[in-house]
This record gives C-alpha cells, sequence and structure tokens, in this order.
C-alpha cells in the first residue's frame, strides 16, 4: 500500500468564502477520481479547521501500489484538477511512503 499525502494554501488574494469555494471544489474534482484508477483505495480532500495547522488544504490518499499511484497521476481528471489547484494553491508539500 502506498499513502500519497499533498498539502498546500490558499494563494493570499482569496477571500474567506472564496477559500471555502476553492476547498469544496478540489474536493468535487479529486475524490472522485477513486472510481476511476485501479488501485486507488482512498482519496479525501481536507479542509484545515484547527488554528495549530499551517497549511489550509490536504489530500490525502491510499493507493494499492505505486503503479496505482502513477496511474493516477497521469489520469486525465487528475491533471485537469491540477490545473485549477495551481491557480487557487502555493506551497504545495508532498509525502509518499509504502506501508
Amino acid at each position: 500500500m502506498v499513502k500519497h499525502i499533498v498539502l498546500w494554501n490558499f494563494v493570499e488574494e482569496l477571500t474567506t468564502q472564496e477559500r471555502t469555494q476553492a476547498g469544496e471544489k478540489m474536493k468535487q474534482l479529486l475524490e472522485p477520481i477513486k472510481e476511476r484508477v485501479p488501485g486507488a483505495v482512498d482519496i479525501q480532500v481536507i479542509m484545515n479547521e484547527q488554528e495549530s495547522s499551517n497549511r489550509d488544504v490536504a489530500l490525502i490518499s491510499t493507493f494499492e501500489t505505486l503503479e496505482a499511484l502513477a496511474e493516477y497521476q497521469k489520469h486525465p481528471d487528475h491533471v485537469s484538477a491540477g490545473k485549477y489547484i495551481r491557480s487557487v494553491t502555493c506551497n504545495r508539500a508532498c509525502m509518499d511512503y509504502e506501508f
């Protein structure tokens, strides 16, 4: 199994309402990809609700294999979602690990 974790901040220009809307759109774009990529076990987009956090939104996903993760990353829906996500976020951090 492979865990794929990505963290972002929203660009400073977004209002609080725009940040909420952007987070919801990210969720709508990314989470359904689970049903389209063989080997995708779970995909969750989580908005920060704690002041102790220093990132605004997280993608936490699980894949059966590194190959499944690679398929997810090049899937057309993921590529399309990435274009939108890059337009509303900055300071991306990513960690992948096998467990």
